[in-house]
């Protein structure tokens, strides 16, 4: 599966799965679902309510559907942070490929051309350009230097690689946030070096180094603490994240 590498406005290093396109048909197809059902009870309602001519009816019934057909991709995603209804399903949404959080006016280019992705051909445009962009782009993406990703965020490899935290975590020590990107790898390595060979030496002096940097004061173990310090520093780098 492709996957797309995005550093935040934090300086941390996202990578994200980019989104299908069986993840994107799926969610296009749950959208349509939902616009077909909201069609259905106005025509319900409208009918069952009478007082109106056919011609007023239909009129009526024509601009409560058709209003929000043509603007349900742009008000979604404006309001939903970058998801409709059929993305928040596939867990998928709309990011910016330079970290920062989509603008209206990226909502509004990825909606205008929508009419060169999604309606020339029934959509094969945009099936085509996705799946040879590699980057889970579709014109509109292009142009408006956006993509379609998985919520959740991959947890890359390597000593950079932040320790995802599960929803509702409590950070032990928000004074973690004090520390810049190199320290937190610098610390993971250490104190993969010092578990592998039992150097509880270097577990301390790193410990020292840390509580040094952060003002942390705790009376937890070195190895615990060190490793609490990393999640909270991960938990709190997320939290900060456009994309959390």
């Amino acid at each position: 599966m492709s996957t797309i590498r995005i550093q935040t406005t934090q300086n941390v290093s996202l990578e994200y799965e980019v989104a299908t396109v069986g993840d994107r048909i799926l969610a296009t197809i749950i959208d349509y679902v939902v616009l077909w059902a909201w069609s259905t009870l106005v025509a319900i309602i409208a009918v069952q309510a009478g007082g109106l001519n056919g011609v007023t009816l239909g009129i009526t019934i024509g601009l409560l559907c058709g209003i929000p057909y043509v603007f349900y991709d742009l008000l979604s995603e404006v309001l939903l942070n970058g998801q409709s209804i059929g993305k928040k399903a596939r867990d998928i949404k709309v990011v910016r490929l330079d970290g920062t959080p989509p603008r209206f006016g990226d909502y509004l280019i990825r909606w205008l051309l929508r009419i060169v992705d999604m309606t020339l051909f029934s959509g094969l445009v945009a099936v085509v350009v996705v799946v040879t962009n590699g980057r889970g782009q579709r014109i509109g993406d292009i142009a408006a230097g956006t993509s379609v990703v998985r919520v959740r965020p991959r947890q890359a490899a390597g000593v950079l690689a932040p320790a995802f935290t599960e929803p509702g975590y409590v950070v032990v020590f928000p004074e973690a946030a004090r520390l810049a990107d190199h320290d937190v790898a610098t610390i993971r390595q250490l104190l993969q070096k010092a578990a592998a060979a039992d150097n509880y030496v270097l577990l301390n002096e790193l410990a020292m180094k840390v509580k040094d940097l952060t003002g942390i004061r705790t009376d937890l173990p070195d190895e615990p603490f060190l490793r609490t310090v990393l999640r909270d520093h991960a938990h709190l780098a997320a939290q900060e994240s456009p994309y959390a």
